[in-house]
C-alpha cells in the first residue's frame, strides 16, 4: 500500500489549491493508497532557525512543534503532495516555512556528499506539487516547481509531476473545471498503484 502525505500550504481551507488536492487524495485513496493530509495553517510553527543542531547533534529536526509530526510523517512516505497557491510569484509562506525546516534531512556535509547520500530519506520517494495561479499567463512563475523540484530531489525525491492550473483566482475556480479534477483524479489512481 503505497503512503501519501499531502501538506496543504493555503491558508484557505477550500481554497483552489486544496481542492485540486483533495481531488488527487481521493482518487489515490479509492485506488488502494493510504493519505494522511495537513493543513499547515492549522500548526504552530517556526521556519528553520540555521542552529545547524541538525547537522552536529540530531538527526532530525530539534525544534518541537506543529510541523514535528509533520517531518516524521513525510519521512516515512513513499508521494508526497505539496499543494499551494501563487502568493507573490511564490509558494505561500505556511509552505515555505516547511520546505526550509526539510533541511534537517540533509545529512551532515551534504554538499560534498555524492548523489545518492546526501540525504537521510529513504531514496525513490515521489513528489507532487499542486499549484494554483490565479494570473492567465502560463508563462510566468513557471520557476516555481523546478527550483523545488531540484532542491528536494538531493533529499531522496527522485520522481516529481506537477498539477498547475492558472485562472483559478476566485474561490470555486477549480471545481468548475472538471477537466482539471479529472487530472487530479487520474494523477491520484496512477501515484496510488504505482510500483515503489
Amino acid at each position: 500500500m503505497r503512503n501519501i502525505v499531502c501538506l496543504l500550504g493555503s491558508p484557505r481551507p477550500k481554497g483552489n489549491s486544496a481542492v485540486m488536492a483533495q481531488a488527487l487524495c481521493e482518487s489515490a485513496e479509492e485506488a488502494g493508497a493510504r493519505v494522511t493530509t495537513f493543513a499547515l495553517n492549522k500548526l504552530t510553527y517556526r521556519g528553520c532557525q540555521g542552529c545547524l543542531a541538525c547537522k552536529k547533534t540530531a538527526e532530525t529536526c530539534v525544534l518541537d512543534d506543529g510541523l514535528t509530526p509533520v517531518l516524521a510523517a513525510v519521512r516515512a512516505c513513499d508521494v508526497l503532495v505539496l499543494a499551494t497557491p501563487v502568493y507573490f510569484g511564490e509558494v505561500t509562506s505556511q509552505l515555505k516555512g516547511f520546505i526550509d525546516r526539510t533541511f534537517s534531512y540533509l545529512q551532515a556535509g551534504y554538499a560534498h556528499l555524492p548523489r545518492g547520500q546526501r540525504s537521510r530519506l529513504t531514496p525513490g520517494k515521489t513528489l507532487v506539487f499542486v499549484i494554483a495561479q490565479g494570473h492567465p499567463r502560463e508563462d510566468l512563475f513557471t520557476d516555481i516547481f523546478p527550483r523545488y523540484e531540484y532542491l528536494l530531489n538531493w533529499q531522496g525525491f527522485t520522481e516529481s509531476h506537477l498539477l498547475r492550473a492558472c485562472s483559478v483566482y476566485h474561490q470555486g475556480d477549480a471545481a468548475a473545471r472538471p477537466e482539471l479534477l479529472e487530472e487530479a483524479q487520474n494523477l491520484g489512481r496512477r501515484l496510488a498503484t504505482a510500483q515503489g
